[in-house]
């Protein structure tokens, strides 16, 4: 990994609200990245056109896809991020993955695909991309699952970059903190998708997200982004009552005219009879989605494990996606899914802010 020996200072005096309007961005309501397929770089210039901040998903993106989204970005806006999954891996268990693999294989095997024998341990190509932000900078990079080494956050920072780090507590928001980010991500438990939990062999108890960014205001002095259930403009205006910088929206933007999401995924999302839990049946990690088929029939018996669940169902998920079959792939979804419509992202974030 190349890392520049640059400044390891902070952005002097950065507090609330000044660095986004340093940026550039006027409205209160950011985008948050959809990795695997949701977040897409027309979704992203398009909250960037009505003046959010955005960030590229660079999550299961190899660096030369990586590097591609952005260069379709950085040709028409100055102004975005880019969210990384930091490693923190949950080794499986060897026996427990191959229970898991033979419980589920049923369910593989209704579309012809083959699930991998043994566990995939991989750093999602953290280094590659890394090397990539250092060399072509982004104005705001952030963190997913882990805080990355010192090392990389001197890099990143030296060439130029704003350092985000998402976390689900006070505790993590102090070692966010100590390690020397500039803002917090703060998400509660009623966020769709991954957790950003630092500790993922537990389920983070659940908290109203106004409560959480109060007490992690009180804990530390950075600039604090809200995110999780964030479905109305009243929502928006509670979390920036409580102290967030601004309000952080994903579920809202799934139907969106620019979103990736797969007919699969628009098709749950269209389902309000369907209810969302926290699952660790598709990845091994905690992570918020509709139920479906398959999450209650196997959430109960999924181990720990992240990312070999990742990529044990992952032949599942695309042959399912594939076949527009909502049962069989993750429909990732906060809590306020049922407020998400079809309509121009420009348009959605207005609608929020």
């Amino acid at each position: 990994m190349r890392y520049a020996a640059r400044s390891t200072e902070r952005a002097a005096n950065v507090g609330p609200m000044a660095w986004l309007t340093e940026l550039g961005v006027t409205s209160p309501v950011v985008a948050a990245p959809m990795a695997g397929g949701p977040t897409t770089p027309d979704l992203v210039l398009a909250a960037a056109g009505a003046g959010s901040l955005a960030f590229v998903a660079g999550g299961y993106l190899t660096a030369e896809a990586l590097a591609d989204q952005l260069a379709h970005v950085r040709a028409e806006e100055e102004v975005y991020g880019v969210n990384l999954f930091a490693p923190n891996r949950v080794p499986v268990d060897p026996a427990a993955y191959a229970a898991y693999r033979e419980l589920i294989a049923p369910e593989a095997q209704r579309y012809g695909v083959e699930l991998p024998a043994h566990p995939i341990e991989d750093d999602d190509a953290w280094r590659d991309k890394v090397d990539l932000l250092v060399d072509h900078p982004a104005p705001v990079v952030s963190f997913t699952f882990g805080i990355p080494e010192a090392a990389v956050l001197t890099a990143l920072r030296g060439a130029g970059s704003r350092l985000v780090q998402t976390v689900t507590s006070a505790d993590e928001a102090r070692r966010a903190s100590e390690a020397g980010v500039d803002a917090l991500a703060v998400q509660a438990s009623t966020a769709g998708g991954h957790s950003g939990t630092l500790t993922p062999e537990r389920i983070p108890p659940e908290r109203a997200l106004t409560d959480l960014i109060r007490e992690i205001k009180a804990a530390v002095g950075l600039p604090l982004l809200g995110a999780g259930g964030i479905a109305s403009r009243d929502h928006v205006a509670a979390v920036l009552a409580a102290g967030a910088e601004a309000a952080v929206v994903g579920t809202a933007l799934l139907l969106a005219d620019e979103s990736g999401a797969s007919a699969a995924h628009r098709a749950g999302l269209t389902d309000h009879s369907r209810e969302t839990a926290v699952m660790r049946a598709w990845t091994g990690r905690p992570a918020r989605g509709l139920r479906n088929s398959f999450s209650d029939a196997y959430d109960d018996s999924a181990p720990p494990g992240y990312p070999a669940l990742h990529h044990l169902t992952r032949p599942l998920r695309r042959a399912a996606a594939a076949a527009t079959d909502p049962e069989r792939v993750n429909l990732w979804a906060g809590t306020g899914f049922r407020s998400a419509r079809a309509a121009p992202t420009a348009e959605i974030l207005a609608g929020l802010a």
